[in-house]
Parts: structure tokens; C-alpha cells; sequence
């Protein structure tokens, strides 16, 4: 059997500190006089309660480490247990969620999705606003913990690849984590105030500015305008554009930068591919929409700079119903959302690092095919790559295909269209946020799918913030055996 005394002691912690943050959008309320107040309140108290009684029924089982077993439970249980609580306030509050629609928008918020349910979105309370953006930006600091501490532990992905980036990842998980936490916290708090004193200075209010803080560091993408970043100015765009970048890199990076090394950001091939999608994204579909306008304006630039960001870091931010421009920038559109960032980043989807492997893979492959009788080994940044790394990266790839067909084919089964189906599943599974299509896509919302299909996205991106193989080690009957 396993011990879920440290399990249940770490989520106990995690959702009592969740109901604490909850006091902020009741200030919020409190401060705005819109009388929704209680509605913090009172969920507060459901968790700071649960969580604390949880903790505190579990202390006695915590150990100064946790097993294989123990870990991977707890990284998957983390991301069920939050989202649940965090949807009580959008079920008691001014939106008054049913529990379908209060799930599904806290899991988008918690995995930094950023797909929504809710319309009129300008007319809802501040406190609400603000904690969607709370709840994507503590889902992107905890990702980022996950990404750096468990998933190189659990040799999930490829990414045991970093065990030895900046830290040493062996021996006791939970010292580990508070240590790591405790360096890239300071990073991210300062990215976050950064982003929002820029936003206030080019003329967003304030709640905004913190709000859009939150979620644009975090790549979240959640708005407080159905329009998203489409109400907002050149300046605010391009601000978002650099934050959004930023926050796609490597903190482990910005770590050693804290620590005197500079120069491993500067050379990281993972940076510097990155930066290459970006460039020859936004500049083809700069040349399309000028080709289609028959005019080089800065707005159309400035358009495919943001939204390329934007998609391809996960955020999901628009500044333009891109679904308007023709079918090339669709189609991009579509692909770039399954690159994703970096490794170790607040940024969701494949991972570059993990292309990059795979075409090292082919490379390695080909030679070999042209030259039998020789050796060849993949390399990652000049270095040899062990043979349990592709085949854990390889692993990744053929599972986040399958599941990519599985979730479209039961998408379609609840009625959706096939634009619909595949593309809500390819930005579920991960975690973009905004679809294809009328309903989705950027001018949309997920408001009108049905509870079957929603329930459906919420499980994808669960899985997809995961990394994918956490779950399905935990879905395994050898995994619960003695």
C-alpha cells in the first residue's frame, strides 16, 4: 500500500494557501462595494478549513522525503485537488457556474489554459476578474516547480535531460522543492511587478494592470475583456509581446543569471530555436496579410508579432480574429500552438527541446542508413544523449498523438464539428487556450459546447499540463500494486 499520509500533508498545505489567496479578491469586492464579498468568504473558509484539518490529520506520516510512487501521486493529485476548490467561488459568486462550467474554468485557469465559459466578461466583479487571474498565475509558478523539481525526477518526457541544470535534483524531493521555489519565485514576482507598473503606465486601470500582470507571465492568456488584448493599444501590445517571450524562457536560465552566469541564456540552443520560430512565423505571415491588404503597415506587423507570441508560448491571447486573414494563418496557427516554449518555462505544449531531440533522432537515423556499419550517437548541445531520454521523448511524442486522435474522436461523439473537435482537443491537451473555428476560436468562447465535451477538454488539459506520462503512470493497475 502506498502512504498517502504525505500526500494528503503537502495538497492539505497547498489548498489551505489557495483559500488564502482568496482574500485578496474579497478585498477587491470589498474595496470595489459590489457587495460579492461573502462570496470569498466564504469559500476561504471551506479551504483554508479542509485544508489546514487535512494537513494537519496527515502530519504525523510526513517524512523528509517522498518515494517514486509517493511523487508521482502527488504531482497528479495537486492538479485535480486545486481546480476543485478553486471553482467554488465562480459557483457561488456573480456567475453562479453550475459545477460543469466552475471545474472547467478553474482547470483552464490552474493548467494557464486559458480557454473560457464565461461571456460579458467587462461586467463581472473585480474579485472574480482577479482571481482568474490569480488562479493562472499560481498555476504558472507551481508548473514551473513541477517542471524543474518532479517531472527530471520522474523521467517524464525527456526532461531528466536537466537534472543537472542548475541544481542537484537527487536525493530529497521536498528540501529540493522549497529551495528551488524559494530562487525562482523572486524571478517570477519580479517579472510579474515588472508587466503590471508598464501596463499601468501606458493607461490600463489598475485592476487590469494586475490582472493582465498575472496572466501574461504566467501565459495563462485569461482577459478581462471578451475582446482580450484586441481593447487595449500598440504600446500594451508590444509590452505584452516582450513579457510573454520572457516568461517562455528557461527559468533555470534566469537562476543562473542570479547566480553570476549569464552566458548559459545566451547559448542555449533551445532559446535560440525558439527565437528562430518566432522570427519566420511572424515574418511569413506579415508578408501574407500585406500581400492580402496590398499595403506594409505596422498594424499588420505588430498583429502577427502578438498572436504568434501569443499561440506559440500557450498564452492565448488575440488582438485580432485571426480566423479572418485566410487559411495559411490558420493553418500555422494550428501547428505553432503544438510547439509550445521552453522547458522549465511557465510556457505549455510540446516543448522545443523535445523537437529538437526528435529530429537529432532522424538525423542519427539517416546516417546511419547511409552508413551502416558506423556508430552514431543524437546529440543535445554538443553532448551525447542517453538512449532512456529519446526513448522517454519518443514515448511522449507517440502518447501525445494518440491521445490528441483519442479526445478529437470523442469530441466528435458529443456532436462537435470536426474543426471543432480536433482543434479543442490539440489546444486542451496543450494548453493554448483558444481553438479554431466560429465557436473557439479566437472571437469565441467554449460557453456553448456541452457539458459532455467540456468535461472532456478539462480531463485534456489535466493530461496535457502533466506532461501526459504522470497520468498514464497512474492509470497503470502495476502502479498500485504492493
Amino acid at each position: 500500500m502506498i502512504d498517502l499520509r504525505p500526500v494528503g500533508y503537502v495538497i492539505g498545505l497547498l489548498v489551505t494557501a489557495l483559500g488564502m489567496f482568496m482574500l485578496f479578491p474579497m478585498l477587491a469586492d470589498l474595496l470595489a462595494d459590489n457587495g460579492h464579498w461573502p462570496v470569498f468568504a466564504e469559500s476561504a473558509i471551506l479551504c483554508i478549513l479542509t485544508g489546514g484539518l487535512m494537513a494537519l490529520a496527515c502530519s504525523n506520516g510526513v517524512s523528509q522525503g517522498l518515494t517514486l510512487r509517493q511523487t508521482f501521486l502527488l504531482t497528479s493529485a495537486v492538479w485535480v485537488t486545486l481546480p476543485a476548490f478553486g471553482a467554488l467561488p465562480f459557483m457561488l459568486g456573480a456567475t453562479q457556474s453550475n459545477l460543469t462550467d466552475a471545474v472547467f474554468e478553474a482547470m483552464s485557469g490552474l493548467t494557464t489554459t486559458g480557454a473560457t465559459v464565461l461571456g460579458g466578461i467587462e461586467t463581472l466583479p473585480d474579485g472574480i476578474k482577479l482571481w482568474r487571474g490569480i488562479l493562472q498565475w499560481l498555476g504558472g509558478i507551481g508548473i514551473i516547480v513541477v517542471a524543474m523539481v518532479f517531472l527530471p525526477e520522474l523521467k517524464v518526457g525527456g526532461m531528466q535531460i536537466f537534472r543537472s541544470e542548475a541544481f542537484d535534483t537527487m536525493g530529497k524531493i521536498l528540501p529540493r522543492a522549497g529551495q528551488i521555489a524559494a530562487s525562482i519565485s523572486v524571478i517570477y514576482v519580479t517579472l510579474t511587478v515588472s508587466c503590471g507598473i508598464i501596463y499601468y503606465a501606458l493607461g490600463m486601470p489598475g485592476l487590469d494592470a494586475l490582472t493582465h500582470a498575472m496572466t501574461t507571465v504566467s501565459t495563462g492568456g485569461m482577459a478581462n475583456s471578451d475582446a482580450s488584448f484586441g481593447a487595449y493599444g500598440a504600446g500594451v501590445h508590444y509590452v505584452a509581446t516582450a513579457f510573454m517571450f520572457l516568461a517562455a524562457l528557461p527559468f533555470v536560465r534566469y537562476v543562473q543569471m542570479m547566480g553570476g552566469a549569464g552566458r548559459p541564456i545566451l547559448t542555449d540552443s533551445q532559446i535560440r530555436t525558439f527565437i528562430c520560430i518566432i522570427i519566420v512565423c511572424v515574418v511569413m505571415i506579415s508578408f501574407w496579410v500585406w500581400a492580402r491588404e496590398n499595403a506594409v503597415t505596422e498594424l499588420a506587423f505588430r498583429e502577427a508579432l502578438f498572436n504568434v507570441t501569443s499561440i506559440v508560448t500557450g498564452t492565448g491571447y488575440a488582438s485580432a480574429d485571426y480566423m479572418q486573414w485566410g487559411t495559411f494563418p490558420i493553418v500555422m496557427f494550428f501547428f505553432i500552438g503544438l510547439i509550445g516554449g521552453c522547458a522549465g518555462s511557465t510556457a505549455c505544449s510540446v516543448k522545443v527541446f523535445r523537437y529538437q531531440l526528435l529530429f537529432a533522432s532522424i538525423k542519427t537515423q539517416i546516417r546511419q542508413i547511409h552508413s551502416p556499419h558506423a556508430v552514431f550517437v543524437p546529440r543535445y548541445e554538443g553532448k551525447p544523449v542517453n538512449a532512456d531520454v529519446m526513448n522517454s521523448v519518443m514515448a511522449f511524442f507517440v502518447a501525445f498523438l494518440l491521445l490528441l486522435g483519442l479526445f478529437s474522436v470523442l469530441l466528435g461523439l458529443t456532436g462537435l464539428d470536426f474543426v471543432t473537435a480536433v482543434s479543442g482537443a490539440a489546444t486542451a491537451l496543450a494548453n493554448v487556450g483558444p481553438g479554431l473555428g466560429a465557436e473557439i476560436g479566437p472571437a469565441g468562447s467554449f460557453a456553448g459546447l456541452n457539458p459532455t465535451a467540456k468535461w472532456l477538454l478539462a480531463a485534456a488539459m489535466f493530461i496535457g499540463r502533466l506532461e501526459i506520462m504522470v497520468v498514464l503512470v497512474l492509470i497503470s493497475p502495476r502502479f498500485w500494486r504492493t
